[in-house]
């Protein structure tokens, strides 16, 4: 069996996220402890018992997704996970970082670093009010283009993620968005709704947030990963540390590729896909995208002791 690691975007935060695993492995509690260092404050705090709307914020919502992942990832290794049986990596939007963060090739405190930057640049590349993100279900990636390319009229409309065959959201000028939501239910769209984020992510409007990470990825090391890890701009595995940094840099601008990528990992052998962190979002994508791949989410202690039991049983 083949197995890939894939790792959550933006969304799946709630307070509480990881402690648990912080209070039942050491291993975890040094995640918290290392990104908080990186960060100068206690993000941790902020996870666990702050207030929701705060951690909402991306600046905070994306390093402490992050932190939450590697905390997982932590937990199962010390349970003795073994990534001989990890052939590659994968992560939607923000959780590329941590993908790479996982297989080695960013540290856990520059990718904290990294993420509060990418946070703040994307919040402040857009006026709040002047962008807009719609979720269009019910029609494939080809019609919603199409929709994006009839709503622009002179403004920014596109689509920004490929989740599963029946979602793909749209971004952009407000406007150009509301007017794809219209145009995709004249087309048959299940639903098209506005979607409550404070920013148009991966689209065009999105270039000064890729400057910005640009100069910030030039100041890191990059490692070779330990395994492949699917570039979300690409659907295809990444190794080499400067294409890895290229591609963060077009990222920010470029679509979410989700659909393709998981294609990707069917294509190549994946069976088996693991969720590491908060919430079951991906895994739901990829029940609608291949329901052959066996899935499972890890996010609480009780779900790596878990997946660890059953893998010792059915070695």
């Amino acid at each position: 069996m083949s197995r890939a690691f894939v790792f959550p975007g933006q969304g799946a935060q709630t307070i509480g996220m990881g402690r648990d695993l912080a209070e039942a492995y050491p291993a975890a509690r040094a995640v918290f402890e290392e990104v908080d260092d990186a960060l100068g404050e206690a993000l941790s705090a902020l996870i666990w018992e702050g207030e929701a709307d705060r951690l909402t914020l991306t600046e905070n919502a994306q390093p402490a997704l992050m932190a939450t992942s590697l905390a997982a990832l932590r937990a199962l290794e010390a349970e003795g996970l073994d990534w001989a049986e990890v052939s590659c990596a994968a992560g939607h939007s923000l959780g590329e970082y941590s993908a790479l963060a996982a297989a080695g090739a960013l540290s856990v405190g520059d990718t904290a670093r990294l993420l509060r930057a990418r946070g703040r640049a994307m919040q402040e590349a857009v006026p709040v009010g002047v962008g807009a993100m719609a979720a269009l279900l019910g029609l494939n990636f080809e019609t919603v283009c199409a929709v994006a390319e009839e709503a622009a009229q002179g403004e920014v409309c596109e689509a920004a993620n490929d989740n599963d065959p029946g979602q793909v959201v749209v971004s952009g000028h407000k406007a150009a968005v509301e007017r794809a939501v219209d145009l995709a239910k004249a087309r048959g769209a299940k639903r098209a709704v506005l979607l409550p984020v404070s920013a148009p992510f991966h689209c065009a409007l999105m270039a000064p947030a890729a400057e910005t990470m640009k100069d910030a990825l030039a100041a890191v090391e990059i490692a070779t990963p330990r395994v492949p890890v699917i570039a979300n701009v690409l659907a295809a595995p990444v190794t080499a540390p400067e294409q890895i940094r290229d591609l963060l840099i077009r990222q920010i601008t470029g679509s979410v590729r989700w659909r393709e990528s998981v294609g990707w990992m069917a294509q190549n052998g994946v069976t088996e896909i693991w969720e590491i962190g908060a919430g079951k979002a991906l895994i739901g994508m990829v029940r609608r995208i291949d329901r052959s791949i066996a899935t499972q989410a890890i996010g609480t202690s009780e779900d790596v002791r878990k997946v660890c039991t059953t893998r010792e049983e059915t070695a």
